[in-house]
């Protein structure tokens, strides 16, 4: 082989593999839960979550309506049998059915000595009856997705019946405790064509109290509750605020008394077509 010919095939060997690193490179990665879409509804053989009665005492410091990304705690400990750390919420306030990180241990030593209510350990049974029990939504009684992760879930709840009824809301729910049977706690909805956003999530209010946020749908109906964990009936009720539209803001006043807990639960729902309650929106406000 000549000179000029070796040189020509050396040439080519070097643009090409500068062309294969110049395509090459490394994707950004996430933590993936384990993630499965238009769950079936939970077979009558799984033991239910029962109606809860709503749990009392004295509340953390409040945060509310999940967001997309919240911040991590990184002041963890080891949980006292050695393996999972507590589990932080970091900006997010535990909703329901625990308050206090008080709550969630003593139903750990429950159920460690007798096995107490399991269904703290599921976060779809625990969506459900928040949004059943808490809420009083007796006809949203279907698992229709579910993300789980370690520490935090999303659960899409939705009508009984056909499927086509879709989603009513996703529940977002985070693990709150110490060691592998820390409880889970809803912490909020995430939201996409019904939004609640003020009062701003954890912010302090009073009554009456501004409400709003943005609604996409036909010929729509909103009502809102303020509701606390302690009290079985809402503290204050607003209704009906017309609204429709392709995201279009909706707004309206909220009057409530007898507020005991430092957080309260303000919700927003809308239906009519095909139920009372079609769709639904949660955040989390506090009193002090």
């Amino acid at each position: 082989m000549n000179v000029w010919l070796r040189f020509r095939l050396i040439g080519v060997a070097l643009v090409t593999g500068s062309s294969l690193l110049a395509c090459s490179g490394a994707d950004g990665r996430q933590d993936a839960p384990t993630t499965s879409s238009a769950a079936p509804r939970p077979s009558s053989s799984a033991q239910p979550a029962p109606t809860p009665t709503p749990t009392s005492g004295g509340l953390p410091s409040p945060t509310g309506a999940a967001p997309a990304t919240p911040a991590p705690d990184t002041s963890t400990t080891p949980g006292p049998d050695g393996s999972a750390p507590v589990t932080g919420l970091g900006s997010l306030q535990p909703i329901w059915p625990f308050t206090t990180l008080g709550q969630a241990q003593a139903w750990q030593r429950d159920h460690r000595a007798g096995g107490h209510q399991p269904w703290h350990l599921d976060p779809e049974q625990t969506a459900l009856s928040f949004t059943r029990g808490y809420l009083g939504f007796g006809e949203i009684d279907r698992v229709t997705s579910r993300s789980i992760g370690a520490a935090r879930a999303r659960v899409g709840v939705g009508l009984s019946g056909s499927e086509d009824s879709g989603t009513a809301a996703v529940v977002h729910l985070a693990r709150y405790g110490t060691g592998r049977d820390a409880p889970w706690v809803v912490v909020g909805t995430d939201d996409t064509d019904f939004t609640l956003t003020r009062p701003v999530y954890g912010s302090v209010v009073r009554s009456p109290m501004t409400v709003g946020g943005r609604m996409s749908g036909v010929d729509e109906s909103i009502r809102v509750q303020v509701r606390q964990p302690s009290s079985a009936a809402p503290l204050g009720e607003s209704c009906c605020t017309p609204a429709g539209g392709h995201r279009q803001p909706w707004s309206s006043t909220v009057t409530f008394k007898g507020a005991k807990d430092a957080v309260l639960t303000v919700v927003a729902m809308t239906g009519g077509h095909i139920a009372e309650v079609e769709r639904f929106t949660v955040t989390a406000v506090r009193t002090r």
